[in-house]
């Protein structure tokens, strides 16, 4: 069975194409997709009214023009940097809160349907010492709550959580995801879901040789949301395209295993990061090349 719904995050276009009609042309055009992740990265949600408001709107125009569907907003790699709502300091903590507030605001304006991301990391003192843990984790769940009553109220229809592979981060294992969704239980005024990277689910430093992304998928079921795909060696979190002489990872067995756990209706996104430094003749060549790959293994069309 072929997997419905595949698109892109906008990762590829920051720094290069950030106007909303140069990325909605590529997408259109040269991609041929009509879904896409919105990312951060491009319209960063401190920024100050009212240019925020304009930028909004040069997004949902072009999303309007070319016909594009925005599935979601989600955290890119400028916020990810920071220690978000795990912060040691309560005013990091608050800081980070307003963030996620703005990041809805501005998922909403652009005509998305979810905001997500990895949802922030614990300081190495804190992590070290348990009841510090227990009491971060606690306060997470009181945030997450209260973000999604503003989803909400936003029109928003769910958040989105992406688990990651640092220890330091909530959730990293298949157990922590399924304790953060029961505790979540009706605590929240939208669904909360998860977003599956197989980089971060295959990732073997952490998770040993081992590292599968079927436990995942069966283990979460109908908690995952989405899917984000890249190309890694099992030991970065590579956010490589295809091709790529290190990648491993194979789109064909996971496309089998989307049909076999009864996932090939989750949206699946590609997500690829390349260096600042590489031309843009080069992205372009790799992000074309990538998605016709997955296209065809995924048998989206």
């Amino acid at each position: 069975m072929n997997v419905q719904y595949f698109g892109i995050n906008l990762s590829f276009a920051v720094k290069r194409w950030p106007e909303p009609y140069m990325w909605a042309q590529i997408v259109r055009e040269t991609l041929n997709l009509t879904m896409v992740q919105f990312t951060f990265d491009l319209l960063d949600p401190w920024t100050p009214e009212p240019m925020r408001s304009a930028l909004i709107a040069q997004v949902r125009q072009a999303a309007k023009e070319w016909n594009i569907y925005v599935h979601s907003a989600f955290v890119g790699l400028a916020n990810y940097t920071y220690n978000g709502l795990l912060h040691p300091d309560p005013a990091g903590r608050a800081s980070a809160m307003e963030w996620w507030r703005r990041a809805i605001d501005v998922a909403a304006g652009i005509g998305a349907q979810a905001v997500g991301g990895p949802l922030g990391g614990m300081s190495v003192a804190d992590a070290s010492d348990p009841q510090l843990r227990k009491k971060r984790y606690q306060e997470l769940l009181v945030a997450v709550s209260n973000l999604s009553d503003g989803a909400k109220g936003a029109g928003l229809k769910e958040i989105l959580v992406e688990p990651t592979p640092l220890i330091r981060e909530f959730p990293h294992t298949i157990a922590q995801a399924k304790q953060l969704m029961d505790d979540l239980s009706g605590r929240t005024a939208v669904p909360v879901r998860f977003v599956l990277d197989v980089g971060h689910a295959l990732y073997q430093p952490l998770y040993g040789p081992q590292a599968a992304t079927r436990p995942w998928l069966q283990g979460l079921g109908g908690a995952i949301g989405m899917i984000h795909l890249q190309n890694t060696d099992f030991q970065s979190d590579s956010h490589w395209g295809w091709p790529e002489s290190r990648g491993l990872f194979d789109v064909a067995a996971f496309a089998r295993e989307l049909s076999e756990t009864g996932m090939e209706d989750r949206p699946v996104i590609l997500e690829v990061f390349y260096p600042f430094e590489l031309t843009d003749e080069a992205v372009l060549s790799n992000i074309t090349s990538s998605v016709q790959h997955c296209s065809k293994l995924l048998k989206t069309s």
